[in-house]
């Protein structure tokens, strides 16, 4: 079944006074929604007790739950401190993601650095194996892996190159952030038929069933001709894309059901209801 849900805590989640992410489920339902990634962008700082209520809320309310790792994670990076750095990053984040009850781990690859892209490349496959071996070591084997598409074009994380991560082992499942790649492909990537062809892309190189529930963001964003993202923006705002329902009417025709977290600039639960219910009406077409 596909899910829809949000990253971090919106506007209005502390607008009702709410603080804590383990309050998250409950608000969540409220909303219709099935999903929540909690944030560790910052650093994995999450106390057992926290997941431990974090988890027995999810279960309690039905939410797949999901972890950011850090943000300052560069697997392409050629310092040998900063490589073992990110393996700690993603471990530390699948452990607690353990903990909370969470499935899925989504990773950012890092930059092209000074190097040429395919040795960055070359650098972020050799990272990863390393970080897999750790998790295997750790009995983290069961946490999904979820490396992201990004939106500068100067950020790795493009489709091909996310494909290519994901072929290392089965335990790795893309994420694709579709307000990203039309940020770096300057809007080209912009109808249902666009959008269909890029999800071929990724059901040619790791199939059907891995795909069917693959991990995704989504969220209208700004860009720029030369960098590519610029930022995230709401609902709201008619000037930039995507449109969710190309994305959504795109998922119809392919039979796939993605969970789907909303991105939007602190009106995530609003707009993941607008996303749900825009899917449900395509659905009955």
């Amino acid at each position: 079944m596909i899910k829809f849900g949000v990253a971090g805590n919106p506007e209005d989640f502390y607008n009702r006074g709410l603080k804590a992410s383990e309050q998250m489920p409950a608000y969540l339902d409220e909303f219709g929604l099935e999903a929540y990634e909690y944030q560790c962008s910052r650093g994995v700082r999450v106390s057992d007790k926290k997941a431990q209520l974090l988890k027995e809320q999810s279960e309690k309310y039905g939410i797949a739950l999901s972890v950011h790792a850090p943000y300052f994670i560069s697997l392409s990076t050629e310092e040998e401190e900063k490589r073992r750095k990110s393996i700690q990053y993603i471990t530390d984040t699948a452990t607690a993601a353990k903990k909370m009850g969470a499935d899925r781990v989504i990773v950012h690859t890092g930059s092209v650095l000074k190097l040429e892209r395919s040795k960055a490349m070359e650098n972020v496959h050799e990272t990863m194996k390393l970080a897999l071996h750790e998790l295997d070591k750790l009995e983290l084997s069961d946490i999904a892996i979820c490396p992201e598409t990004m939106g500068k074009i100067n950020q790795l994380g493009n489709s091909e190159e996310v494909i290519s991560l994901c072929k290392l082992d089965a335990r790795m499942l893309p994420t694709i952030d579709f307000g990203h790649l039309y940020c770096r492909n300057l809007g080209s990537i912009r109808t249902r038929q666009h959008w269909k062809e890029e999800l071929e892309k990724y059901l040619d190189a790791l199939g059907y069933d891995r795909m069917k529930h693959f991990h995704s963001d989504f969220s209208k964003m700004e860009y720029t001709e030369k960098g590519g993202e610029k930022r995230h923006v709401t609902f709201a705002d008619q000037e930039y894309g995507p449109e969710f329902e190309e994305v959504a009417g795109a998922l119809i025709d392919l039979n796939l059901e993605p969970r789907i977290i909303c991105e939007s600039a602190g009106t995530q639960s609003q707009d993941a209801r607008a996303m749900k219910q825009m899917y449900l009406d395509l659905s009955k077409l």
